[in-house]
């Protein structure tokens, strides 16, 4: 199916590298390593310098699920919901609509847990049912090569599991299976070919099972040191004066007559790190919108947060400069390119872009997280430029910057590949014994439960 010996671009270089029909593989790679011009190349939109030999599917064969396309059709999604281009009895565009007609009973979409969720508009799809969905619409396109960037990523252990069953599945009907993966961990046991990407040079390691492959990638994957020093705090949790910074008493939030939780009772402590999880669609994001002040449900709960109760007439801005938030849903909406220096600024203000003058000692903190985060280089390139992994370690950085009292994490570490992830995990870490910001994380990932979080809400 591919066959590709000495390709040369300046964007990527293959020495040698086949794959045949019903073969599995999977290509590890960092942020910014190079694996979207892989893609690219499978899709014909890299042009070689030199090659010797070039063989591969037809573009049209090839179905590509990335993050990136994601956001590309969440945003086209919303450009065709908008409301002077729909008619007031339009209710959008359903998750059906992205399937034919004629598939719409196809088994697979039940293998995929996605039966049920055909008839939901396709913008109110979680992350990883909206990836399922795209899955199933490149299959049923009748492609040859499914590429998946991350596809585990943002998924309940039960969901991946199921994932895995299905692309597992799709080898055995003529549909050949390439991941695109940032950790190891995500590796699933069909998948025995393994090939690495660093700096766009692809190089193939071996069988899965082999001791050299795992040595191999001990060496490419090994952290570096990390000698930059931590960003000084812009004030004090001796400053905050209130018991709780979250109480919610019996706590409901129901869309059309369905209830996505009730009765539900939550309160945190300053430095009372807790870890909210639990299967897709069992409410974890709608609980840190309801914190957020994102869901309208809000004002008809008996909530208080920061020493706010909802709906007694306080300043929602008053909230959330106490507040850090990093989400899939803030990454969604980030649309604004301008360049990484201002993204990270933008979190003084808690706005998409900075619309005022910022001060000195704002660019110096914001910096200071630049450089923690390994991205002070590329403090003026466009936010839009970078992979999704850098952008996600951004927003991470411009949720820290004003010093939250409240850090709000809705799977964080979500496209991160595995070093950068454990440098999250590491600044989580760090920040409990800095005894100042309470995190709220939510995860499906079981070596993300890590032992600071004193508290653990199981949706």
């Amino acid at each position: 199916m591919i066959n590709i010996v000495n390709f040369e671009h300046n964007k990527l270089t293959i020495k040698n590298w086949q794959l045949r029909e019903n073969e599995n593989w999977c290509v590890l790679g960092r942020n910014g390593s190079g694996k979207q011009y892989l893609n690219q190349l499978l899709t014909g939109a890299l042009e070689p310098t030199s090659f010797e030999q070039l063989q591969s599917p037809d573009k049209e064969k090839v179905g590509i699920i990335s993050f990136e396309m994601q956001q590309d059709t969440y945003e086209q999604t919303l450009k065709l919901e908008a409301p002077d281009d729909i008619d007031a009895d339009d209710v959008g565009t359903k998750a059906k609509n992205f399937l034919p007609k004629d598939r719409l009973n196809d088994p697979l979409i039940n293998e995929f847990g996605l039966s049920h969720r055909l008839e939901t508009r396709y913008i109110q799809l979680s992350t990883g049912e909206s990836r399922k969905l795209l899955i199933l619409q490149a299959i049923f396109s009748g492609i040859e090569l499914l590429v998946c960037d991350n596809p585990f990523d943002s998924l309940d252990s039960e969901s991946c599991e199921a994932l895995s069953i299905a692309l597992e599945r799709l080898s055995k009907t003529g549909v050949t299976v390439l991941l695109m993966l940032s950790n190891r961990q995500d590796i699933p046991v069909w998948c025995h070919n393994i090939a690495f990407i660093e700096r766009g040079r692809f190089d193939v390691i071996g069988k899965l099972d082999n001791i050299d492959t795992k040595n191999q990638l001990d060496a490419l994957l090994s952290p570096a040191t990390d000698k930059t020093s931590w960003p000084e705090n812009m004030q004090e949790l001796s400053d905050y004066k209130h018991p709780y910074l979250v109480k919610l008493s019996k706590g409901t939030v129901h869309y059309n007559g369905v209830n996505v939780f009730e009765n539900l009772d939550v309160e945190i402590k300053p430095l009372q790190h807790t870890l909210i999880t639990g299967a897709n669609g069992s409410g974890k994001s709608t609980l840190m919108q309801l914190i957020t002040g994102d869901c309208p449900q809000c004002y008809s709960n008996d909530i208080h947060v920061l020493g706010y109760k909802r709906g007694s007439g306080e300043a929602i801005w008053e909230i959330k400069k106490q507040m850090g938030i990093v989400s899939s849903e803030l990454h969604r909406q980030y649309r604004v390119n301008g360049d990484l220096l201002t993204v990270v600024l933008s979190g003084f203000y808690d706005s998409i872009g900075v619309y005022q003058q910022t001060t000195p000692y704002q660019i110096n903190i914001a910096r200071q997280w630049l450089d923690k985060i390994g991205l002070l280089t590329h403090q003026k390139s466009l936010f839009q430029s970078l992979s999704y992994g850098e952008q996600r370690l951004a927003l991470i950085a411009r949720a820290l910057v004003k010093s939250p009292y409240l850090l709000i994490l809705d799977e964080p570490t979500q496209g991160l590949d595995e070093l950068n992830r454990h440098r999250v995990l590491n600044f989580l870490e760090h920040l409990a014994t800095q005894k100042h910001s309470t995190m709220l994380l939510v995860s499906h990932r079981k070596d993300e439960f890590l032992s600071i979080f004193k508290q653990h809400i199981k949706l």
